[in-house]
């Protein structure tokens, strides 16, 4: 790594203090991580945490909330960003973009395949493949709802926002309540949760130069602001179809499926992909694991206009994740800062009490309502769920069962 940027990134352990990481070690258990983390992103963060804070210890529960608050409030995929900076805080920034690569990298790949014609699961055996993916991510979400909410809501008030946090996010599932609850956590944190200890210690903290984080706040606007204009200017397919992908990627808040309406726009409306073909690509990016933005490579692969195969995969890949990481590298250094006061603390006792509560209301929905739809799936979920808390298999072992077992569910039905 060139010096001027080791000397910009300061990385102290939260739980191995000073204990730091190779990009080939980051990749290595990333890329593990990227073809098992089934279920979307809140399953992801389920995922992170079993590996990140259970069994590894890279870092301590508080500090990876801390981290899983920051991605909430910022645009972009909030699992990728999660994985982006346990990469940072490990083995600086090479460490993040080789968590980048290997969590993002099988999916992407998976999905080209299946745009160059790899066969969709059809039949029992695929419906009950798809299913028993579906109740790993029951599971996962289930583990993490218990475990955190154990450790961020140990006292009546801050269980009360975790409540009232998931009750808003019940009611209206959309992105912007999700951002409201976070919000009014915050707030309610700021004055209700200020008796905890001020807590210096026992946390990472990454250090990205201020000059760093506003330059990479700079291109942010920059690119998503003057891409449309060089387009304008230049003509370029190319330009328009990693300014498609970037505006995408840009825009949305909590990542996953709410991206889905901007990629339709931005694909299907001007022609470049059919109806039909851009929900075959949806369809096949359930059944990988990963994050759904990677459905950016299918889109790249397959649409009309030139550039698209591998070279449209890549340039989309890249586009759509791209702003999600310069907003993230860009916020850190004056994250840092802020949350180190006793105020800013409080604020964030808040904000993690209502980031259990996001996470119980995805736990119903759409997790529990999309895959448990009779007491076959609530036993085979019941047995994920036993395996990963009591056993402590490794997910990977979970899925393997519950995607067996789903398609064992689909043979025994009716």
């Amino acid at each position: 790594m060139p010096k001027w940027i080791a000397d910009n990134v300061a990385v102290q352990g939260a739980v191995q203090t000073g204990s730091t990481g190779s990009p080939l070690e980051i990749l290595r258990v990333f890329a593990k991580l990227g073809i098992s983390c089934f279920g979307g992103p809140i399953a992801h963060i389920g995922y992170f945490r079993e590996e990140f804070v259970v069994r590894r210890r890279w870092l301590d529960e508080q500090a990876y909330v801390d981290l899983v608050a920051l991605c909430q409030f910022l645009p972009g995929p909030a699992s990728s960003q999660v994985a982006f900076s346990i990469g940072l805080i490990r083995a600086g920034y090479l460490g993040g973009l080789a968590a980048w690569i290997g969590f993002t990298l099988p999916s992407a790949i998976a999905l080209v395949l299946f745009a160059y014609g790899a066969g969709a699961l059809e039949g029992p055996t695929g419906t009950g493949l798809l299913h028993g993916l579906k109740l790993v991510a029951v599971a996962i979400v289930a583990q993490a709802v218990w475990g955190m909410a154990r450790a961020l809501c140990p006292d009546r008030t801050r269980a009360s926002i975790a409540v009232v946090a998931a009750l808003l996010v019940l009611f209206s599932a959309s992105s912007a309540a999700q951002m409201a609850a976070i919000i009014l956590g915050g707030i309610a944190g700021f004055w209700l949760c200020r008796l905890g200890p001020i807590a210096l210690a026992g946390h990472m903290t990454i250090t990205v130069s201020r000059p760093i984080g506003v330059v990479a706040l700079a291109a942010f606007f920059l690119l998503l602001g003057g891409l449309p204009v060089l387009h304008s200017i230049s003509g370029s397919q190319g330009v328009a179809l990693f300014e498609a992908f970037y505006r995408s990627g840009a825009l949305v808040f909590g990542g996953g499926h709410v991206v889905l309406p901007l990629l339709h726009e931005v694909v299907v409306t001007p022609g470049w992909v059919s109806e039909d073909t851009f929900l075959a690509g949806y369809g096949a990016a359930q059944a990988v694991p990963g994050p759904l933005f990677t459905f950016a490579a299918y889109l790249g692969t397959v649409v009309a206009p030139s550039p698209h195969g591998v070279a449209g995969a890549i340039l989309s890949l890249i586009a759509i994740f791209l702003p999600g990481i310069l907003v993230l590298i860009g916020t850190l250094p004056f994250w840092e800062t802020i949350r180190r006061r006793a105020g800013a603390q409080a604020m964030m006792r808040g904000v993690n009490a209502a980031v259990v509560g996001l996470l119980a209301a995805a736990l119903y929905n759409p997790v529990w309502t999309s895959a448990v739809n009779t007491g076959g799936d609530f036993g085979l979920a019941l047995v994920g769920f036993v395996l990963l808390t009591i056993w402590r298999a490794p997910p990977l072992i979970v899925v393997v069962i519950s995607a067996v077992g789903g398609i064992g569910l689909m043979y025994l039905s009716p």
